[in-house]
């Protein structure tokens, strides 16, 4: 089972004259990691140091502070709490007093890893991107078994041979529903994943 967090978090704590925010939150991809991070780094702040784990992918950066100060503790905060799909950043205003690199890691890991502690949870349910065809005289059955099964649309298109539809369902879910369709269109409809 991961875990991952069930929204953003931040926590601020002023060390040794310096003030640090970190400021967590759930990531899918290192596109959205990136988003986050351009969304929440304070230009006028002195380092934004950060770091991700998403599945078996990482970064980190040290934003200007001593290599291997800050975005490692980050990310090693990170993965001892066993999370994936989390971005940290964590915001530095320098208050001039230098904390040596050691007081740099324990800084940075420090903050980072309280920040997650207290952020609520959730676990990764891995979902399933599927596309649905059907002749137009099964939209009524397909639409009803959509909404029995509490499923939104992604998208919907109209082809010649029918109605598509691409749905996102929990991959534990999906030999039960394709089971449901193969019933409820009789077989007339063809359900694919897509990448």
């Amino acid at each position: 089972m991961k875990i991952t967090l069930a929204e953003p978090h931040t926590l601020e704590q002023h060390i040794q004259k310096s003030r640090f925010i970190a400021k967590a939150a759930p990531v899918e991809s290192p596109e959205s990691a990136l988003a986050f991070l351009r969304g929440v780094s304070e230009p006028a702040a002195s380092h934004n140091c950060w770091a991700y784990q998403i599945g078996l992918h990482y970064r980190f950066s040290d934003d200007g502070e001593p290599g291997g100060t800050a975005g490692q503790p980050i990310l090693r905060a990170i993965q001892a709490q066993g999370l994936d799909q989390v971005m940290v950043v964590v915001t530095r205003y320098f208050g001039g007093i230098k904390l040596g690199a050691g007081g740099l890691v324990r800084a940075y890991g420090g903050i980072a890893a309280q920040c997650l502690r207290a952020a609520p949870k959730r676990e990764i349910v891995p979902l399933v991107r599927l596309q649905l065809e059907a002749p137009f005289e099964l939209a009524g059955q397909v639409y009803g078994l959509l909404e029995r099964w509490k499923l939104a649309r992604a998208s919907e298109t109209y082809s010649q041979a029918g109605l598509v539809v691409e749905i996102v369902i929990e991959e534990a879910r999906l030999e039960e529903f394709r089971r449901a369709i193969v019933d409820g269109t009789r077989g007339r409809s063809i359900l694919r994943r897509v990448s």
